[in-house]
């Protein structure tokens, strides 16, 4: 696998430092969520580790290469976003074939990689459909099942349970954790959603005007020792609701 660390890094847009100096260190095998209120530089930091956005200054370093200049194809990461970015056209089979056919795999070794995915995430039953005949959470299956099937050490995910209700992105949720347990991959997860990132973030990173201004767990967050800027995010009393809630569910 492969651990990321980002050193000093930044991005500006003219003046206004969208991702002010940020360091931070995502070992291997482990689960990051960064979280933050909208406009924290989030995503864009996000995608200045997948190579969709040039840095302004600082480094990024996958694994044992510095990665600055190197096109997303060439970074060993996989990505989920919000808005699946599956290709209507195609199949669920030919979406997941796709990426493997672009490698010049095998037939047959597209072949297998492709029912395994969607054997593992129970979606057997949608490789013939096309993407608009799909559900918001089998949209979202497909775009997990993608990211099985590339087989990359690294997986960023951009809210991509965003738009889902509750109870659909807590399947979600639970399902890339399993994934996550199983496979070993170095996860870094960008929510708007502080409980989300309790709920299968291993560390939190806290974002605050494009700069860290705090890491921890999530249980030290909730418990009070976050920064005053992390209570006001998540609103007074929310951290009790949360533990009510998780405490619901594993009951």
């Amino acid at each position: 696998m492969a651990h990321v660390v980002l050193k000093d890094l930044v991005k500006t847009y003219g003046n206004f430092k969208a991702v002010n100096e940020v360091s931070l260190t995502v070992n291997d095998g482990e689960f990051v969520a960064l979280v933050g209120p909208s406009g924290c530089g989030k995503t864009t930091t996000l995608n200045l580790v997948a190579g969709l956005t040039p840095i302004t200054s600082g480094d990024i370093v996958i694994g044992d290469r510095v990665v600055n200049d190197l096109d997303p194809k060439d970074r060993d990461i996989a990505m989920v976003f919000q808005n699946y970015a599956l290709y209507p056209q195609k199949s669920v089979y030919m979406n997941l074939a796709f990426p493997l056919q672009m490698r010049k795999l095998p037939r047959d070794e597209i072949d297998k990689k492709v029912k395994e995915a969607a054997r593992v995430l129970d979606m057997t039953h949608l490789l013939e459909r096309k993407p608009r005949e799909l559900s918001g959470g089998e949209r979202q299956r497909v775009a997990l099942a993608r990211v099985l099937v590339r087989d990359r050490p690294v997986l960023l995910l951009d809210e991509p349970f965003a738009s889902l209700g509750p109870a659909l992105r807590d399947d979600m949720l639970d399902l890339v954790a399993g994934l996550h347990a199983e496979r070993g991959m170095t996860v870094l997860f960008v929510t708007h959603q502080p409980q989300d990132a309790r709920r299968i973030g291993q560390k939190v990173v806290f974002l605050d005007n494009g700069a860290v201004a705090a890491t921890g767990t999530a249980d030290d967050f909730f418990a009070g020792a976050g920064p005053e800027a992390f209570r006001r995010y998540i609103g007074a009393g929310a951290g009790d609701a949360l533990s009510r809630d998780i405490a619901r569910k594993r009951t």
